[in-house]
């Protein structure tokens, strides 16, 4: 009987792509001239207020806003142009990418981890860079089509993600073990639960608070500088920087 394999398992954007993979997405499309300019403004609107920091929720209100407007002109767009979007979308993003993280995937993959992918972003783009960094497998949303057009309905891990994972470490057969998970956002929360190591990378609000009742490590990455922080006596010190 094989040894089980340790797994590490990481949300994809803003986590190791430094920017949103769905969010580029519809940006790609509106440059193709494949969103109308009310509707782009729209999300461009609510981008501004989430920059600007105005209110806490600010960035959950973009993406609602941009989800919204997203799932309406899927039903106009052939599969060609959506796939030519993922195509840009890849190759201007594929490697700009965390250093952290960046240098965690290599070093894990090196020791023999089984290397997981989650993210809510499309399944077409998210396949790509697990691919393009040699993972093992990976979970996106998937809006389903037939031929060239979308139907409209949509596949999306809306149990939560520990449930995607609990699915990726049956199917691989994993080891809880020395588990790691690197996540960005509170969504994040219940799959870093399940392991045995969770790391909040540069959190939001929420995850941040999350993480510090739990005494989770926080890595936090400004320019090319990272800051490990770690729990020790009740309060968190600088453990390491690159």
């Amino acid at each position: 009987m094989s040894t089980r394999r340790p797994f590490a398992v990481f949300d994809i954007d803003g986590t190791l792509i430094r920017w949103q993979l769905y969010h580029a997405i519809a940006d790609a499309l509106a440059k193709r001239g494949l969103i109308d300019a009310k509707t782009y403004q729209s999300i461009r609107d609510a981008r501004m207020v989430w920059k600007q920091r105005t209110h806490s929720e600010a960035f959950s209100a973009y993406q609602s806003e941009l989800v919204v407007a997203y799932e309406k002109l899927l039903l106009d767009l052939s599969y060609k142009d959506f796939k030519k979007a993922v195509n840009a979308v890849f190759d201007e993003y594929k490697d700009q990418i965390y250093i952290y993280t960046r240098e965690l995937v290599k070093r894990l993959k090196k020791e023999d981890y089984l290397l997981f992918a989650i993210s809510g972003s499309q399944m077409e783009i998210v396949s790509k860079i697990a691919k393009h960094y040699s993972f093992d497998d990976c979970v996106g949303t998937i809006y389903e089509h037939e031929k060239d057009k979308f139907t409209g309905a949509m596949t999306a891990h809306l149990g939560g993600k520990h449930v995607v994972l609990q699915e990726l470490i049956d199917k691989h057969r994993a080891s809880i073990a020395d588990s790691i998970a690197v996540g960005d956002s509170a969504g994040d929360i219940s799959m870093m639960e399940i392991v045995k190591t969770p790391i909040a990378f540069n959190p939001e609000q929420k995850l941040f608070e999350h993480a510090k009742t739990k005494g989770w490590k926080i890595v936090i990455e400004r320019k090319n500088i990272v800051y490990e922080l770690e729990m020790r006596d009740g309060k968190y010190i600088l453990a390491k920087t690159n």
